[in-house]
């Protein structure tokens, strides 16, 4: 397992945490032994969970190209179908991941594809398990663009989750669980597939693991031919 390098200023921030706290101890005439002893307590556990947080577990995908895996680990909150007008311009399956405080946040491909659009977009900070969040909340959008249907993830921020990053570009090709952003501390990521294109095999409360849990299905073609996605009117 490793330990993402965003870890580094909380870390430094956990250390000024500890000396802000052992400064004030001392005005406070607590004994010096004392106050480095609580400082210290406070900086370990500051830092324990930093690296909690911050880690990223080596994740397997299936091999199999048909098969899609959570952008994100946590507790599927919801399935539900809607109409997605900008990216992908037709109906569509959302299914809505929550991350908890303890979850890994690092976020990875559902599919294999080339990223066709990321950007970010200022909005509101409603709690991430509304229904509206989806919507109106800060976000990044992601559009993954497959051989045989596309995805568009939305990396939602809440009052909690202070930032959503993307480490990727318009034009790169990413491995289905390839890891490509994170949500620092507590957030929600909202996947969206052509309703035609999937099978959904996940439902609501059911545990995720990112690029691993095999969250929905490409259904093959009628005839058995391959998927045409400009007839899809996916950008």
């Amino acid at each position: 397992m490793s330990i993402r390098p965003e870890i580094i200023p909380f870390l430094i921030a956990s250390v000024v945490v500890g000396a802000v706290l052992l400064a004030a101890l001392r005005v406070s005439r607590v004994s010096l032994g004392k106050a480095l002893v609580a400082s210290g307590i406070v900086v370990i556990i500051l830092c324990a969970y930093m690296v909690c947080f911050f880690r990223d577990p080596v994740r397997v995908a299936p091999v199999d190209p048909a098969l899609i895996v959570a952008g994100a680990e946590g507790k599927v909150m919801a399935v539900v179908d809607v109409v997605e007008p900008t990216f992908l311009k037709t109906n569509a399956v959302r299914i809505s991941i929550f991350l908890s405080l303890i979850d890994v946040h690092v976020n990875r491909a559902p599919i294999a594809g080339r990223v066709e659009f990321a950007q970010y977009f200022p909005g509101a900070r409603y709690f991430t398990f509304e229904e509206k969040s989806s919507t109106f909340n800060q976000h990044s959008s992601i559009l993954i663009k497959g051989e045989r249907t596309s995805c568009l993830v939305n990396q939602i921020v809440g009052p909690v989750a202070r930032r959503v990053v993307y480490w990727l570009k318009v034009g790169q090709d990413l491995k289905k669980g390839e890891p490509f952003g994170m949500m620092k501390f507590g957030s929600r990521l909202d996947m969206y597939f052509p309703r035609g294109d999937v099978e959904v095999l996940v439902k609501p409360g059911d545990k995720v693991l990112a690029g691993e849990t095999v969250v929905a299905r490409i259904l093959p073609p009628p005839g058995g031919g391959p998927v045409d996605l400009e007839k899809k009117g996916t950008p």
